[in-house]
């Protein structure tokens, strides 16, 4: 797994009383944020950052309780949950003339987040968006057979968390698998991180917690026509969702125009790194 503290600072701030979240900065230029997926952190971004370094500020979170952020075992992480964090960093870093990456959840959140705070944002490059569940972990589970076995165990109360407890290195790299298409394997480096960061006291409370609020992500949508910011709005033609869900994400915001990459699944920064970094470096 490449060393990012080598290119950047790798520090963490205190957003409130009682959140913490851990981020790289890295580069020159104005400010760009990464937002990551669900039970990722901020190194899932690692094959794109060196480069997009060259041309901004970059700054990549890991999402609350996510990676080495901080973790609270009482907390809701619905999407307004995260977003709020999203804006207090921004707001304690004073950050301005904002371009947000996103993926997944994480592009769901540069969507909100921009139509929270408009004057801050200028530009939105969100990768396969994940607003579309109709039921517990809905897009995850339709990556592939053991996904939908595995994730939807999560949700069955007492047994879910003994099941999510029993996640190994194996466990998650043939989840993960289900949302890539021109890779076969998520890089082991990066998935043996991935699986000690999910050792962390807490961790598989968020995991189930971000999961049973799956309702969150699709009613985001409503503050989708707030965005003022330039939108690029990708998909994968192998991600999760459906060519319907993708048109109607598109019409919520002002039927912004859809970009398909081909040969992409769901982790696109993964899977497809060097077109995501043409896509965010386009003008």
């Amino acid at each position: 797994m490449q060393d990012l503290s080598r290119i950047g600072q790798v520090t963490e701030i205190q957003i409130d009383n009682n959140r913490t979240l851990r981020y790289l900065k890295a580069g020159k230029g104005n400010p760009l944020i990464m937002l990551h997926t669900i039970r990722t952190q901020l190194d899932y971004f690692q094959e794109v950052i060196p480069t997009l370094a060259q041309y901004y500020t970059v700054y990549a979170l890991d999402l609350p309780g996510h990676g080495y952020s901080s973790i609270d075992t009482q907390a809701s992480y619905d999407e307004p949950y995260f977003r709020r964090a999203i804006v207090a960093f921004i707001e304690k870093l004073d950050l301005g003339e904002i371009t947000l990456v996103g993926e997944s959840i994480g592009a769901v959140l540069a969507f909100t987040v921009a139509s929270t705070m408009p004057e801050r944002v200028n530009k939105i490059v969100a990768s396969n968006t994940y607003d579309y569940d109709k039921h517990y972990a809905d897009g995850v589970r339709r990556g592939n057979l053991f996904a939908n076995i595995v994730i939807g165990n999560y949700a069955i109360p007492i047994h879910g968390a003994i099941f999510a407890a029993l996640e190994n290195w194996l466990f998650l790299g043939i989840t993960m698998r289900g949302g890539l298409r021109n890779k076969s394997w998520i890089p082991n480096d990066l998935l043996t991180e991935f699986n000690r960061v999910g050792r962390r006291k807490g961790y598989r409370y968020v995991e189930r917690n971000v999961f049973n609020n799956w309702k969150s992500w699709g009613k985001a949508r409503a503050l989708y026509s707030g965005v003022q910011a330039s939108v690029k709005l990708i998909y994968g033609d192998h991600d999760w969702s459906t060519l319907q869900e993708r048109q109607r994400t598109a019409k919520e915001l002002g039927n912004t125009n859809i970009i398909t990459i081909e040969n992409t699944g769901h982790f696109g920064f993964v899977d497809n790194p060097k077109k995501m970094i043409e896509l965010v470096l386009e003008s």
